[in-house]
């Protein structure tokens, strides 16, 4: 066919392109890969045909293959639209009205899971460090998962008791309570990770990774120790975009792995993640009377709207409707 080998064609190819102009966005390295993950699905899909000889048609059976055949989320859906999205619109500069047309799934708002105090106190008392202490950061900041792995020796503030969340989503900087627990153990885990940073010092390894072009500007900031990784990975790895062997922070899924073993020891039967965790934080907040709005800073959400989801959870948990099988006289 024509187009049977699409994705060496042109210099650079289709899928390097779609790399280059995410990087350019400054998009994280899970975005590039889910974006890179549905592009190349859906040239597949088309039988290796370009995607400028495609069109609406195209599109909407590939999303409609996905929604009945692979029988994705609402989530999932939305993001393969985004990626395609990008790809038309950032990548092949094609401004098309149907574009636009293309209608997103609704999506489908859950009630989250959310787990007492008690729970939470048998969870983090069944896991070990350094996890542990990740654990305890996430439940007690309401920071997501790689907010914590990506914390910076720089952006904790013993003096104010305060940390630093830089970049979140949606690129957005915020300030969230240091605990007071936490002080002392987070000072032994500094003191381990400037270990580490010492090492790679003598060692003459790269420096960690730093955000955009800051390490153009500053050639030598990713070796400050401010810079460092507060939760340093005890082993080097290549780095998947520069290809430079250098020090990253703790691998996400180890924490994940511990917390579902931490859930089976603790006996606890809810579905358990790092994201139950700031569920857990905001909803126990709201119920020892902070209002919305703090709660909402903390977190991080543009809209109050988001952070409401967990009164719904209080209504739930507090149970004062009372059943009308309960006024019968059985």
């Amino acid at each position: 066919m024509k187009y049977r080998n699409v994705f060496a064609l042109g210099a650079p190819r289709l899928l390097d392109q779609l790399r280059e102009r995410v990087r350019y966005l400054h998009y994280s390295l899970r975005t590039e890969k889910a974006y890179v993950y549905w592009v190349r699905l859906f040239v597949r899909w088309s039988g290796m045909r370009h995607p400028r000889e495609l069109g609406a048609r195209e599109v909407e059976g590939f999303l409609t293959m996905l929604a009945t055949e692979r029988r994705v989320s609402s989530s999932t859906h939305n993001q393969a639209l985004s990626a395609l999205l990008f790809l038309y619109k950032e990548v092949l500069g094609m401004e098309l009205p149907w574009l636009d047309g293309l209608q997103r799934p609704a999506y489908t708002r859950r009630i989250p899971t959310v787990l007492t105090l008690d729970e939470v106190g048998a969870l983090l008392g069944a896991m070990s460090e350094p996890v542990s202490l990740v654990a305890r950061l996430l439940y007690g900041t309401g920071m997501r998962l790689m907010e914590g792995m990506r914390l910076r020796v720089k952006d904790v503030d013993f003096d104010r008791k305060v940390i630093i969340v830089r970049e979140a989503k949606g690129n957005k900087d915020r300030v969230v309570m240091l605990p007071s627990s936490l002080a002392e153990p987070l000072r032994r885990q500094v003191a381990f990770a400037r270990v580490a940073w010492e090492q790679d010092r003598k060692e003459g390894f790269a420096g960690v990774d730093v955000p955009h072009a800051l390490e153009k500007k500053y050639p030598k900031v990713g070796q400050s120790w401010g810079w460092f990784w507060v939760f340093p990975s005890p082993t080097l790895a290549t780095d998947p975009r520069s290809g430079i062997v250098r020090r990253h922070h703790l691998f996400e899924e180890r924490l994940q792995r511990a917390m579902k073993a931490a859930a089976a020891k603790a006996d606890i039967h809810k579905r358990v993640s790092a994201h139950t965790l700031r569920h857990s934080f905001a909803t126990h907040l709201l119920q020892g009377g902070t209002d919305i709005r703090t709660v909402q800073e903390l977190l991080g959400h543009s809209d109050v709207s988001t952070t409401m989801i967990y009164t719904h959870v209080l209504k739930v948990a507090a149970g004062e409707t009372r059943s009308p099988l309960d006024a019968l006289p059985l």
